[in-house]
């Protein structure tokens, strides 16, 4: 996953590529389709809603260019995989 769809499509940033390894996002989707969990695509979390493709988390991660000392408030996540990211970039 992080050679193929985040380095080939431009995510440099080694502390989004560090934090995309430590955040599994196979913890936020359903039991029965975690074998998917880092599918290059969105998928459904059961409660109407879908976790965003690993892709666009962490475009979204890099551009935001955080730093330690940053403070995030995300509302309406959906599922806190995105949250749990970001949380991972500006906690000490």
């Amino acid at each position: 996953m992080i050679q193929e769809q985040l380095r080939d499509r431009d995510i440099y940033d080694e502390r989004v590529l560090e934090a995309m390894l430590a955040v599994d996002r196979e913890v936020f989707v359903p039991d029965e389709i975690k074998d998917m969990g880092y599918d290059d695509a969105p998928l459904p979390t059961g409660r109407d809603q879908t976790i965003s493709q690993p892709y666009i988390v962490a475009y979204m991660a890099q551009s935001l260019d955080l730093h330690p000392e940053d403070k995030v408030l995300e509302v309406g996540n959906g599922c806190g995989f995105n949250a749990a990211l970001l949380s991972s970039l500006v906690l000490p």
